[in-house]
């Protein structure tokens, strides 16, 4: 049982003894504080509240709230009506309730009380705050959370500035791991490198009606080698502390272990590690599901054998020579975006009237059109695009981000073999995300210090890439996303605006 549930059982238990001589003290049968449910019919009973806010309780995850605002109006009856008693009550019951239940400074008032106060102005202004705060919190928890759009990786299906709505019912919501965090902030305080959490206490991973990943599903997801990251303006998410890793491997041709003494030795404090729901949201597309055997061929899906269709809106990067420069203000009316903005910019100069120049296929065939255009050919992949700086990081197997594979996708219940292949493609999925000790010992493996040949998963997985092929950090380069990974389904651009004002184009769109 890990330290987290232990924690969480403990509360409990204390919530319900708290609740027991609180109950006493109202003169309610104090066993009835010990059966959850009907604890909070017995108060709405005494405190002579309209039963139907009873039956709220059981509307999933706006019930919760429910419940707390019949515990808040619980500690009313006793005289406690400073925010100070809401505050305890809602984070700390399992402290606060023993004590109005068993210390002699405490009785229970009744209604006549709780009638007779009226709040001030002031007071009113800072419960509505509160309560926004906590239905704010609620709502971007359990059923759906604004998302913005930082990076031109699924370009042109989502762009740089679209505001999406994310659902977190598409697949079923997720209880937080880091349940003490400030309101309304992922992991750091706004403007600081400081976190916003603590992780006093961890909770196991819990899904509500849980739903699969579907292929072609835009997802939000926590990034998965986000676990350890060097936290610095040039690593952060972008560079990520496995990919340092690798390529110092490479640069210097030094076992994994060295190159990790020496990131460690240059960037020390700088290196950091984060729990799955504090890690750093991506948003790609889901083409590969639990179960499924991936091929790329000549930048071509394959999905069991099967050829699949690309996105309707994609980008590759292609290779263009011209006999004139290019006026970025005609590539901007075809739809190329040349500006200053690197987040922004599909087109790069890298010699005379040569350029790479990321593309959709529409975009392609009408700057073929252009007088100035010579050749368009794909661009040729640069080094850190194939093994063994793409996933698994197998030197020789000749994968590369246009031509990959095939791998197999874990799925639940799925069993393996233990073989030199699969530990290099599955170790982190058994050791890190499934939280096995995996060891090799003289040819011969051991998960949890016991003798194994083969091994179970026991979560789904899935691949996720970018439309925006050529310019996305994604499964190619990292590998699965666990499913305890996965925070919702993008749904809906709900805003958007770009250098020319807003988008109106965009806005209510629906994202396919």
């Amino acid at each position: 049982m890990s330290i987290g549930l232990l924690l969480f059982i403990i509360a409990t238990i204390a919530v319900l003894i708290g609740l027991y001589g609180m109950f006493r003290k109202a003169g309610i049968t104090p066993w009835k504080a010990l059966i959850p449910l009907y604890n909070t019919w017995c108060m709405v009973e005494k405190m002579q509240l309209k039963k139907i806010w009873f039956f709220l309780q059981l509307i999933p995850i706006a019930g919760q709230f429910i419940t707390i605002w019949i515990n808040i109006k619980f500690v009313e009856h006793f005289g406690r009506f400073g925010l100070w008693h809401h505050f305890l009550t809602v984070f700390f019951p399992f402290i606060y309730f023993p004590y109005l239940g068993f210390s002699d400074m405490e009785r229970y008032a009744g209604i006549a009380v709780v009638k007779n106060y009226k709040k001030g102005a002031i007071r009113e202004w800072i419960d509505a705050a509160v309560f926004a705060i906590v239905a704010a919190t609620l709502i971007r928890t359990f059923v759906f959370e604004a998302y913005t759009i930082p990076t031109p990786s699924m370009e042109k299906t989502l762009l740089v500035n679209d505001f999406l709505f994310v659902s977190k019912f598409a697949y079923g919501p997720r209880i937080p791991e880091t349940p003490l965090a400030l309101p309304f902030m992922h992991n750091t305080i706004l403007g600081t490198n400081t976190k916003s959490y603590v992780e006093w206490i961890e909770l196991p991973y819990t899904r509500w009606f849980p739903r699969p990943v579907h292929r072609e599903d835009v997802v939000v997801f926590n990034f998965p080698v986000n676990d350890t990251l060097i936290n610095d303006d040039q690593h952060g998410s972008q560079v990520t502390y496995y990919q340092e890793i690798q390529a110092r491997m490479m640069a210097d041709h030094i076992s994994e272990q060295e190159a990790r003494q020496r990131v460690l030795a240059q960037y020390g404090d700088l290196i950091i590690t984060r729990p799955v729901d504090k890690r750093e949201n991506f948003i790609k597309r889901c083409v590969a599901i639990a179960g499924d055997s991936l091929q790329i061929k000549n930048r071509v899906i394959y999905i069991n054998g099967v050829a699949q269709t690309l996105p309707e809106y994609h980008e590759f990067n292609y290779l263009v020579t011209t006999s004139a420069p290019l006026d970025p203000d005609q590539l901007n009316s075809v739809g190329i975006q040349d500006t200053q903005d690197p987040n922004k910019n599909q087109v790069q100069m890298i010699g005379t009237n040569t350029y790479v120049i990321g593309m959709s296929d529409a975009e392609k065939l009408q700057l073929k059109m252009f007088p100035s255009v010579k050749n368009i050919q794909p661009q040729p992949l640069a080094e850190y695009d194939k093994s063994p700086f793409v996933f698994p990081y197998e030197a020789g197997n000749g994968w590369s981000v246009d031509d990959y594979g095939p791998i197999w996708i874990p799925k639940k219940g799925a069993t393996i073999h233990l073989t030199p292949e699969n530990i290099r493609r599955y170790h982190r999925c058994i050791d890190t995300y499934e939280a096995n000790k995996l060891e090799e010992k003289n040819g011969q493996y051991f998960i949890n210090d016991k003798p194994a040949t083969t091994y179970t998963f026991k979560m789904n997985y899935y691949w996720m890439m970018g439309d925006n092929r050529h310019n996305s950090l994604d499964s190619r380069y990292w590998g699965f996303v666990p499913e305890d990974h996965i925070v919702g389904k993008a749904s809906l651009i709900w805003f958007s605006y770009g250098n020319n004002g807003i988008r109106w184009s965009r806005i209510f769109q629906k994202i396919r």
